[in-house]
């Protein structure tokens, strides 16, 4: 059963955790960690955290891992793996707004797939919310002064907005039976097991660090963060995502998932010390304008035959 409310919450809630992990990550990643690493221990750590909940989740339906393999490598490598490592590669090689803010297309993406895929054909006032979010993205992340972009930041950002997007499509599917739980628990697995494989292999660089790092003026154990990077940023944001996907619809969860920018920018504050100017509070009003725009909208959804793929 659908409860809009509630679902609002959990993304809510998982923006905020998500949020955090940006400021959190990037100083490991200028002190040496490579963005391998960083992503392996987080999702390693929110595996652990999770498994024993999606295991109990299942009530002993082991069929339902069986029947849903396939789904489960699908969100595993690319909802988790690629969203995660190359969101951290893109920070390394830039600012984390502008990073967000080509990561955060996704849920333009979302809505384009419901389309072609499901036939669910967006309305004007679905058109107008998603424009306004982005306007407010621009505003948010004050674009307009000139950001300076890396070409290969942009085009570690652009990889990590498919893997939101799988993410966003696949955690609103909910005829497959798996609990949000056991998903996510899944997911966690198959991309622990995917990123330890390339390390191993060599195919993928595997550096640490033993300094600590600094957040306010206050220097902590690298362990500490990426302890804190796993449970807070990863097992708590991706249960409580899917859950509200599975509430809202994919469609609008990715458009409330838009506030992690928001969230984002001010975690940076309080730990990187970056504060916004006043265009970037307008920007973050937009961005609720434009996701109460998409909940009118989905009103309007017309169906129409999907195209073939």
């Amino acid at each position: 059963m659908s409860h809009p409310r509630a679902g609002l919450a959990l993304a809510l809630g998982s923006a905020v955790s998500f949020g955090l992990s940006g400021a959190l990550a990037r100083p490991l990643l200028e002190s040496g960690w490579s963005a391998g690493t960083v992503s392996m221990f987080r999702i390693a750590i929110a595996g652990l955290a999770v498994l024993p909940f999606g295991l109990s989740a299942l009530r002993g339906r082991w069929s339902l891992l069986r029947a849903n393999a396939g789904t489960l490598l699908l969100y595993g490598l690319v909802a988790v793996t690629v969203a995660q490592f190359c969101y951290f590669s893109a920070v390394r090689h830039m600012e984390v707004a502008p990073a967000l803010l080509i990561e955060f297309t996704a849920p333009a993406t979302v809505v384009a797939w419901m389309w072609l895929r499901h036939g669910q054909r967006p309305g004007r006032v679905t058109f107008l919310g998603a424009a306004i979010a982005v306007l407010g993205l621009v505003l948010v992340l004050d674009l307009l002064s000139g950001a300076d972009l890396s070409t290969a930041g942009v085009l570690w950002a652009l990889a990590a907005m498919v893997g939101c997007t799988t993410h966003f499509v696949v955690s609103g599917d909910t005829t497959n039976g798996l609990p949000p739980l056991t998903l996510a628990a899944g997911g966690f697995v198959v991309a622990t097991v995917a990123l330890a494989t390339l390390g191993l292999t060599g195919l993928l660089p595997m550096a640490t660090a033993s300094e600590q790092v600094t957040y306010a003026g206050t220097s902590v154990s690298p362990w500490v963060v990426l302890v804190t990077l796993g449970l807070v940023t990863a097992a708590l944001p991706y249960t409580l995502g899917i859950a509200a996907a599975r509430h809202l619809g994919s469609r609008l969860a990715s458009f409330v998932a838009l506030s992690e920018v928001v969230a984002g920018v001010l975690w940076a504050i309080v730990l990187l010390g970056e504060v916004p100017r006043p265009v970037q509070v307008l920007g973050g009003v937009l961005i609720l304008t434009g996701v109460v725009a998409v909940k009118l909208g989905e009103r309007s959804i017309r169906t129409v035959d999907p195209l073939p793929v």
